[in-house]
This record gives structure tokens, sequence and C-alpha cells, in this order.
């Protein structure tokens, strides 16, 4: 057997070595209550071909977002991603790189987190950034265990406009870490006003732009609010392809950016890997969480690298970590930075622009649909629809005809029927004109 090679007798000299009789008796401490005695309900053991049939199946019964049209969103984006990318990244010397526990050696490494983080600073508007994370939603939630290790506060507000699922780990780790989470009712009228909630005891409050709704803010107003208070504003940014085009958080007035960076050289892949990004400001450098690569001359005036900043649980001793990530995300943080690269600072304003383009021109079309409206006054390249019926069913039906049309708002929220009727629908460059039309004419027939 290839997944199990061991015989009964190797099985029997094994325990024999180690003084055991049998197996029971080797696992004699497990309570009798967590013992199962029957099989599991899962298929017998099969070779490797009849497992690969197997799992063929069941990966037929998915609908790739490459394969139909697809206007899916709410946090992960298809986007096209150069050749070159996939080239790159597959090179020996960065696919088998892991993290840099010697990390002077590993100089090709430290230099291609050093350009990520630049890339990451500018685009958002920030002094500095870290050599990546796992996610968008983790590094949210870093960036709100850091806003209570700044300000030595203990509560965080956070927008109706966050995504759930960010809100969601945000919540898992204030439960265990100690701080409370005020979270505002999802804000689908765009009414949502933070800055009364700001009291002497908030470490921050986290706002998401654009929003879950797609609609895009200028948040220095409230950033202004929070400082006078002493707080500090946190700006998640799920879509970085929106900062070629809108504001940055920087220039907004934000302390911490917590971001998404799939768009940029990561495909979709049915649910990761992904990589977070986070920046801040220069005097908060020594409470942001992961790695600083840094630049530096050697001995004889060469320009080298350096991990300048790794305040991790295995660099220092546990309780004077910022942070618990305890893998590295440099490939896909390494693609990300081959996608900027090859689109360069105009590259990258011009795909905002296409995406924009295209998110105007769907949302016109689908607008015209009677008994359809558009939600938003602003927005990039997503926007909110609301339907005259339940949208999941709607987008159930567009799924049977090969149309991914967008995600619905109740799966997001099931416990609000007031949302049940709202379509998130997203456009990217990868949407045809023939796309587009397909779409239309169904939601046309549907509805």
């Amino acid at each position: 057997m290839r997944y199990l090679p061991l015989t009964d007798a190797e099985r029997q000299d094994m325990l024999a070595v180690i003084g055991v009789s049998s197996i029971d008796a080797l696992f004699r401490d497990v309570p009798a209550s967590a013992v199962r005695h029957e099989p599991f309900p899962l298929p017998p053991h099969q070779g490797e071909l009849e497992v690969e049939r197997a799992l063929s199946r069941l990966a037929a019964r998915n609908v790739p977002a490459g394969s139909v049209p697809s206007f899916l969103g709410a946090g992960a984006y298809r986007h096209h991603v150069p050749a070159t990318v996939d080239y790159l990244i597959q090179r020996g010397e960065f696919l088998t790189a892991y993290t840099p526990y010697q990390p002077e050696v590993s100089q090709g490494t430290l230099q291609a987190l050093f350009e990520f983080q630049t890339q990451v600073a500018m685009i958002t508007g920030m002094d500095v950034a870290n050599a990546s994370m796992y996610d968008g939603a983790s590094a949210a939630t870093e960036a709100v265990l850091m806003a209570n290790r700044v300000t030595r506060r203990g509560r965080a507000i956070v927008s109706g406009g966050l995504h759930p699922h960010y809100r969601a780990t945000i919540a898992t780790h204030a439960h265990f870490a100690g701080f409370t989470i005020e979270a505002a009712a999802p804000d689908a009228a765009g009414t949502e006003d933070l800055g009364d909630r700001i009291g002497p005891d908030v470490a921050c409050v986290v706002v998401q732009n654009p929003d879950l709704f797609g609609r895009v803010r200028d948040y220095s107003d409230l950033a202004a609010q929070c400082h006078a208070a002493g707080a500090l504003l946190v700006m998640v940014v799920t879509e970085i392809i929106s900062l070629g085009l809108i504001k940055s958080p920087g220039e907004m007035g934000a302390d911490i950016v917590a971001a998404e960076g799939q768009s940029l050289g990561n495909p979709l892949n049915f649910g990761g890997p992904y990589v977070g990004l986070f920046a801040t400001r220069e005097k908060y450098v020594r409470q942001m969480p992961g790695r600083l690569a840094g630049e530096t001359t050697d001995a004889d005036g060469r320009r080298g690298w350096v991990l300048t900043l790794s305040t991790r649980e295995q660099h220092i001793r546990r309780e004077k970590a910022t942070s618990n990530i305890c893998t590295n995300a440099g490939l896909c943080a390494l693609a990300f930075s081959i996608h900027l690269a090859l689109l360069g600072e105009t590259g990258f304003t011009q795909l905002a622009e296409l995406n924009h383009a295209y998110a105007v021109s769907l949302a016109d079309r689908l607008a015209a649909i009677p008994g359809v409206s558009v939600l938003n006054e602003s927005f990039f390249n997503e926007f909110t629809l609301r339907l005259p019926t339940a949208s999941a069913p709607i987008v159930d039906a567009l799924a049977a005809r090969g149309i991914l049309g967008g995600v619905p708002l109740s799966r997001l929220y099931s416990d609000a029927p007031d949302l049940a009727n709202l379509l998130l629908v997203t456009a990217t460059e990868t949407n045809t004109t023939a796309d587009m039309d397909a779409f239309v004419a169904a939601l046309q027939e549907l509805i």
C-alpha cells in the first residue's frame, strides 16, 4: 500500500520495542468516551488512480470563475494575472524559499520583501509596511491588536461597512485577548456616522474603503475626530486595485492600513492562498507585527538587506512579541510585487480606471432594468443592486444559466431580512461586453 506501508508484523515489532502489547494499550490514557469503535463514514481505501478520479469528479462540480461570465466580488476579485508572474515565482530560488531564519544569508529573499514593503507603503500612502501577512482579515485583526498596544485602551469601534468575515476574525481574537468590539449594524444606506461613538476608552475605529457595499468615502474628518480623542483610525482595503484611482488611506489620515493584496498576482484559487498587507506611521513601527526588511551597506560599501525588525515569538521572548504569525507568505507577496512592477505607476492607474469604467457601464445597464436600482452614489468596481425580489434565488437561477451574477448580501448577513433583496455586483477588466450582455439579458428575464 502506497499510503499505509506498514504490515501487521512491522506494527507488532514497533509495539514490542516500546514495550506495549497492543494498539489499545498504547492509547489507554484516552478516555473511553473519546474512543470511536466503528469506522468513520468514509469510502474504503483506494489506489492512487481511483483517488485521483474521485477527486476529479468532486472538482468538476465547481464552476470556476474563469470559465463563465463572473461578477463575483465581496473581498475576492478576479483580475488578469500576467503569465510572467507565474513563471518567475516558480523559479527554484523563490518557490522553495521559506522564512529567513538566517536572514542576511538570504539576500534575494530580503530584497524581494524590501521591494514589496516599498510598493505597499507607496500605494497606501503610509510611512512603513511589513513583509506580508496571511490575508486581509488577519491583517485587520493585527491592526486592532496593535492599536490596543499603542493606546493602551480596550475598545474598538467597527464600521457596519466592514466585511463580516473581517469583523468575525477581529471578534474571535477580541474574545481571547480581552478587549471589546463595538460593531455597528450593516450600513447599506450609507448614513453611518461613527464620530459620536468615540470615547476616552476607544483604541481605534475600523472602517473599510471601498466598503462592503462598494461605497467610496473620504474618511479625513473621521481621522481628525479619532486623533482628537486619542484613538487611531484603522482603514481596511479589500480591493487593492482601487488605490490606483481613489485617495489613499494615508492622505485621509489613517494610522494603520490593513488590506488584502490578492487582486495583484494572486488568482482566486477557490479561497486562497491570499496575501495580507499592513502599513502604518513610522512612529508606530515598533508596535507593528511581523517582519520589516531594511536596506543597508556592508563593510565594502555595497548595497545589502537585513531583517531590521522581527518581533515575533520565535525571535524574542513570548511576552514581548507583537504578532503570533509564524510562517511566511513570501511567495504570494512576491507575486504581488512582480505584478505591480509589471504595471508600473501608470499601468496601475490605468488598470484602476478600466475597472471603474467597466463597473459604471454595467451599473447603468442593470439600473435600466425595471424594478432594479443601484444603491450607491459612489463606487469603484463594485456596487450594490436592490432587486424587486430576494437576490439569493436569482443568483442560483443565474448560476444554472452559467453566469456567476454576484454575491447576495443575505449570504453574508443571514439574520438581516432587510438585506435580502440586495445583490453585490463586481466588474473588472476580465469582463467582456459579451459577459455583460449575457448578465443583463438573463437578469431581465428572471425578474
